[in-house]
């Protein structure tokens, strides 16, 4: 740390940025790594797996799974209120368990809805009769009649999704893993050894500017739909026929536009420590505006911050180039970071179930914005790790691991369909699932 302020200072008085923005050499680079060129010039490192025995994979019929009716009603008034109404079918938050964890009962989570509420969706069919007044009193005066508001927008989704075991013996299953700002494929290692030992093929880019990929030395190259192409390039090389999308903070928003824009290829989305369903919108009174000099000297306690304090931190901020990145591409990822059309509504849209994992002690992404993107998605369930941080992953990989393995075999059980009431608003079941990590001895 001493060192990276040091050069900090340096670059502050001489004016020159004390390291180049270009790729850093692979401690691994035949070792499942390509090199994948997604533009004329733009050259990013994948960690490519694949099960080294092909004979031993299943193949399995496209229609093998349950049958999930998607049906829900989206609709945006002026005021900016929104209101969603499940039609199809509610998966049930209790399919989902993890050894060692303590399970709190199903809760419901609704939106505030005045308006909507006191509109009645049929006549009562047995109807209540006014209560006479006694003699000399006056009937009050009926309230004031109240305008039916106009919708701003609707959005209808009725479609049938299919929701099958992903195992690491079948064919036609891939997993992409997919960082934020900062990081590099290095962050998922516990990871991909782990689900590659299982048969599973796992595919993890380095994002331009990070890691062994090629970074180019203009801001434009690291806005969001400039990396979302990029990303788009791989999941369109490498992609079957059932795809697991698996990100990190600013990478969960790449795993939600590639489940947008192929809701026929991405089967499962995991979402870890992503934040709530808001667009992005860059922030001008942000630390990462600072000169790049001066980021260079606070990177090394930007990098500290992520973990949480404990014996392994040293050890995690050293593994490989995790948390290796120019000063010039953080300030830019920062600045690139403008989505519009990821809204709460376009979160909505996504039909495909979606395990959120939080850290509890996570200092970047509040507690309520994952409970709020459990809300808003229409199958999500939400499993908080108290032990954990923003880099939950690296810090409990054993847990992570089994939480991921468990929502890839998990299939739903229809059986139990009909029993809760489908035309209620935002009434998507929340589990919260804390695990204490046990103590070393």
């Amino acid at each position: 740390m001493l060192t990276s302020i040091t050069d900090g200072i340096l670059c502050c008085l001489t004016g020159k940025t004390t390291s180049l923005v270009l790729p850093l050499e692979s401690s691994e680079p035949s070792d499942g790594f390509e090199f994948v060129e997604v533009k004329p010039g733009r050259v990013l490192r994948v960690r490519h797996i694949k099960p080294e025995d092909a004979s031993v994979r299943d193949t399995i019929d496209a229609d093998t799974g349950t049958s999930v009716h998607c049906k829900r009603k989206i609709t945006v008034y002026r005021n900016g209120q929104l209101v969603i109404e499940n039609l199809g079918d509610v998966l049930h938050s209790e399919i989902l368990q993890c050894q060692d964890g303590d399970l709190e009962p199903c809760s419901t989570v609704e939106v505030e809805l005045a308006d909507y509420k006191e509109m009645p969706s049929s006549p009562d069919p047995n109807p209540v009769p006014p209560v006479p007044l006694p003699a000399g009193e006056q009937k009050p005066a009926p309230p004031p009649r109240r305008r039916r508001r106009k919708p701003k927008r609707t959005v209808l989704i009725d479609s049938t999704q299919v929701i099958s075991s992903c195992k690491g013996t079948h064919s036609d299953v891939a997993l992409f893993f997919v960082h934020g700002v900062g990081g590099s494929l290095d962050i998922w290692s516990s990871q991909l050894e782990f689900f590659s030992r299982l048969g599973y093929e796992v595919i993890a880019p380095d994002l331009a500017g990070h890691g062994a990929s090629t970074a180019p030395q203009i801001a434009a190259a690291y806005t969001f739909y400039a990396l979302a192409e990029d990303l788009r390039a791989i999941f369109k090389r490498y992609a079957r026929k059932r795809n697991i999308l698996i990100g990190h903070s600013y990478g969960v928003s790449f795993c939600t536009f590639l489940a947008h824009e192929y809701p026929d290829l991405v089967h499962k989305v995991v979402m870890i420590n992503g934040g709530g369903p808001t667009a992005l919108e860059p922030s001008l009174c942000s630390i990462f505006q600072l000169p790049s000099c001066v980021l260079h000297c606070l990177s090394p306690c930007l990098a500290w911050s992520f973990l949480k304090n404990g014996t392994k931190k040293k050890q995690l901020l050293k593994q490989g180039n995790a948390f290796n990145v120019s000063p010039f591409v953080l300030r830019a990822m920062m600045s690139g970071q403008y989505w519009p059309e990821g809204d709460e509504v376009y979160h909505a849209e996504l039909t495909v179930p979606i395990l959120l994992v939080h850290g509890m002690c996570d200092k970047f992404v509040p507690m309520e914005e994952d409970q709020r993107m459990a809300e808003i998605l229409l199958f999500a369930f939400l499993k908080v790790i108290e032990e954990g941080s923003h880099m939950v992953m690296m810090e409990c990989p054993d847990t992570v691991n089994t939480l991921l393995h468990e929502f890839f075999l998990w299939e739903p059980d229809m059986s139990r369909k009909g029993e809760a009431d489908h035309t209620v608003s935002v009434c998507d079941t929340v589990n919260t699932l804390k695990i204490k990590k046990p103590v070393d001895k």
